[in-house]
């Protein structure tokens, strides 16, 4: 039989960690939200609570909703406080020995029948729930970002996700009020293997000298009808988790057209990594944004 979620932990406290604590407390499950650093999960804890005041501010959320979902946030900074969780979901660095690192460790503490998934935004759902003690039981659940404000979840199967784990994924992701799309389980699965490519060949455009940061940003936004510029979009992803997803696909596709250009990858070694290190394809640390080249 499926599972009855009532309790989730969710593993990362960054953009996507507490992006996903936020909805699921909004949909009345009870949350750990654990991250090893401290800092990371007050300032997830913060965020959230900023968040969440917004929403109360715009009329989407009221206050006794708000008030109530905080309350429903308990965090920890050892895997050990995650043992009664029904679900957990893991949402670290897009690095796949760094995930299956946190794996290892979550699976000595949960109940033999608690459901395990990875935020994983591009790597084999088999491949992860191989390592684990639980394949049948682990699912990919890929939310969109930022969590509270995207309508879409990638559900993705691994080859031993068992009918039940696939069942219990559904019903939990209605619940949080999100549409799911179900996918294969091919590196980047659908949204980031159509994307991530879009941005890597906007970042070719700039690396060729055909348009600068401002100039192909404003062709996508006004000539494509894109709500953001590929490049303004890669800074608010992350450069870093760019390049990992492209190298996802590169490797595993075994196909040029999928090689990460040389820019974004110098980017990433100078450690330019977008909104959140203050410079990417723009500079963020002055009043407006600026482009960089």
């Amino acid at each position: 039989m499926p599972l009855e979620i009532k309790k989730v932990g969710v593993i990362g406290a960054g953009q996507m960690g507490n992006g996903i604590a936020h909805v699921c407390a909004l949909a009345g499950f009870d949350v750990v939200l654990s991250d090893q650093d401290p800092d990371r999960v007050r300032s997830g804890l913060a965020t959230i609570n900023g968040n969440m005041a917004k929403q109360v501010s715009k009329g989407t959320v009221s206050e006794d909703d708000r008030q109530g979902a905080l309350k429903r946030i308990a965090t920890a900074t050892a895997v050990d406080e995650l043992a009664d969780c029904d679900l957990v979901i893991e949402s670290a660095t897009e690095r796949e020995e760094v995930k299956k690192k946190i794996f290892a460790g979550v699976c000595q503490v949960l109940r033999p029948d608690a459901l395990l998934a990875s935020n994983t935004s591009s790597i084999s759902i088999t491949r992860l729930g191989a390592s684990t003690d639980r394949p049948e039981r682990f699912i990919g659940i890929h939310f969109m970002n930022p969590v509270p404000l995207m309508e879409l979840v990638e559900l993705v199967r691994g080859i031993a996700t068992d009918d039940d784990t696939f069942e219990s994924a559904k019903v939990f992701v209605t619940k949080l009020h999100k549409t799911y799309a179900v996918a294969e389980d091919f590196p980047a699965f659908i949204v980031n293997r159509i994307l991530l490519p879009m941005i890597n060949e906007a970042i070719y455009t700039l690396y060729e000298g055909v348009g600068s940061v401002d100039a192909i940003d404003r062709a996508m936004k006004l000539g494509a009808n894109h709500p953001m510029g590929p490049l303004q979009l890669a800074d608010f992803i992350g450069l870093d988790t760019c390049l990992a997803i492209m190298q996802v696909l590169h490797e595993g596709l075994a196909d040029s057209k999928y090689r990460p250009c040389p820019l974004l990858v110098k980017y990433v070694e100078a450690g330019w990594l977008g909104r959140k290190t203050q410079r990417g394809f723009y500079d963020y640390r002055g009043e407006k944004p600026v482009p960089t080249r």
